[in-house]
């Protein structure tokens, strides 16, 4: 915990018991480095928008036109938990993002003591959060293989499980050299896979209201199925669909998961944050409004999974079609190095604290945790065997609520607890923020994730549900294995920043 609380400070060595500033030379060596301000940050964290494309027939199915109020209100969540990580970067500003924030809040107090419950829990959040990031590269990689076979005829008589292992061996194996000199490598690329996936998805969300296709009929007159009432079945649903669209359109806080890497980041980490929440809540809104007022709801549930495709053909000509499938892919591309980024920071951040083997947190000269990504290359393609991207998507999104809880209860935990309350706060969320974090602690855990579950058993069975809770399971031994592997630290109270801690 000394440890911790000093590298929170702006004091982050400890020397004979004492924090005390650490060199420049050994800042930058060893570690995660600071070579990217707020603007590559977020260029990496625009990613996050094209997640809303798999799941725009999905929450029409469920909902018809009311998904676009689900949407909105998702989008708003993200911004009251974003106020509480925003906090939280600033106070522990070598932390990993919501990995970070947990174990440094639940990291172990007593140091003498090797299997502690405390720690546990923030070393199960991050194992969550990776969870939930994690699996988006299978995800996509099935879609990019589904769409190149559409788009390029040869590909035609191509077995999909074959198509679907080659995309997401290329890609895997592009980003992986992509970042392996640093994160700036990747935030270049995040640069100009913006321009090519979101610049479009815009202007083919817009195009409709410009030649007139758009029409506002088509979702006044479907806000609802006709059979739905408010029982408790429905209401379930919608927990579910709550939980659903959080992994989507709350997954901006991403743009926090890379604080030790920014070079201010007790002010690059909250512009990135809520300039990425703004653009989200645009693209959002927009994007399932014009496909429900264009193509209505029949429209979209002909088309669930690229109803992309017949707005951009209605609307830019035969042309818009093949364009849609391009944009498609490269936002492909950038929502798998969005998460491939975040998940490997995600294990390298457990690793780091002794809530993961040390194999994990091992870098390159660079200060790329190539370890970590390699890893979670090839879990994916293991992933890719099931060639089922909801179920995938389903079992995830188990861990994306798991660790929005325990995190905002860390922030919770934060603010009450004497040992943080010497901690430097640059960026403050408003007063009695403490009390909004718990509200949504409690929305996550238990309503969303009794949500998910119950949505998961009416879609795809129980078999994303157990997939899930046998993935998060998987840490127990993992986390019991690092506490074997690291020593146990020798006790001694030392005075930091004017409080006495072990």
């Amino acid at each position: 915990m000394l440890q911790e609380l000093c590298e929170s400070s702006a004091m982050p060595e400890i020397t004979n018991g004492v924090c005390v500033e650490m060199s420049d030379e050994k800042i930058e060596t060893g570690g995660l480095q600071r070579t990217i301000d707020w603007k590559q940050g977020l260029a990496i964290a625009l990613g996050v928008p094209v997640l809303i494309l798999p799941s725009i027939g999905y929450f029409a199915s469920y909902v018809w036109a009311f998904a676009i109020i689900v949407w909105a209100l998702s989008v708003f969540q993200g911004f009251m938990q974003n106020f509480a990580y925003g906090e939280l970067a600033t106070m522990f500003p070598k932390a990993s993002g919501l990995p970070g924030y947990a174990q440094s809040v639940f990291g172990a107090k007593d140091g003498n003591k090797r299997y502690d419950r405390s720690k546990l829990l923030g070393g199960f959040s991050a194992w969550s959060y990776w969870f939930a990031w994690n699996p988006v590269l299978a995800i996509f990689s099935i879609l990019i293989g589904s769409y190149l076979k559409g788009l390029v005829p040869a590909f035609a008589g191509v077995p999909d499980l074959v198509l679907y292992l080659a995309s997401g061996a290329i890609v895997f194996l592009f980003l992986i050299l992509v970042n392996y000199r640093g994160l700036s490598g990747g935030a270049t690329l995040g640069y100009i896979l913006a321009v090519l996936s979101l610049a479009p998805l815009i202007i083919i969300s817009l195009a409709p209201f410009v030649t007139g296709h758009f029409e506002l009929s088509n979702i006044t007159g479907a806000w609802l199925p006709t059979d739905w009432s408010w029982d408790l079945d429905h209401i379930l649903i919608l927990l579910g669909l709550m939980a659903m669209a959080q992994w989507s359109a709350c997954a901006w806080e991403t743009a926090a998961i890379y604080g030790p890497e920014y070079k201010q980041p007790k002010s690059d980490v909250p512009k990135a944050l809520f300039i990425c929440g703004a653009i989200c809540l645009l693209t959002f809104i927009l994007v399932q409004a014009a496909c429900t007022g264009t193509l209505g709801i029949e429209g979209i549930l002909a088309e669930p999974f690229s109803p992309m495709l017949p707005l951009a053909q209605m609307t830019l000509g035969p042309i818009g079609g093949s364009l849609t499938i391009l944009m498609l892919i490269a936002a492909m591309v950038l929502i798998i190095q969005t998460a491939f980024l975040g998940a490997s920071r995600a294990m390298y951040s457990m690793a780091e604290e002794g809530n993961l083997p040390k194999f994990f947190g091992k870098m390159n000269a660079h200060g790329t945790p190539v370890n970590a990504m390699i890893v979670i290359a090839l879990f994916n393609m293991g992933f890719i065997f099931l060639g089922t991207p909801a179920a995938i998507l389903a079992a995830s999104a188990i861990g994306y609520v798991c660790a929005n809880g325990i995190s905002l209860f860390a922030y919770v935990k934060a603010k009450f607890d004497s040992r943080f309350s010497g901690l430097e706060r640059p960026f403050k969320a408003p007063g009695g923020w403490q009390y909004v974090a718990a509200f949504f602690g409690f929305f996550n855990l238990p309503l969303c994730l009794v949500g998910v579950i119950y949505l998961n058993s009416l879609e795809v069975g129980w078999t994303s549900t157990i997939v899930g809770f046998v993935v998060l399971a998987l840490y127990i031994p993992l986390w019991l294995y690092s506490q074997n592997e690291n020593p146990i630290k020798v006790e001694k109270e030392t005075s930091v920043l004017g409080e006495t801690v072990t």
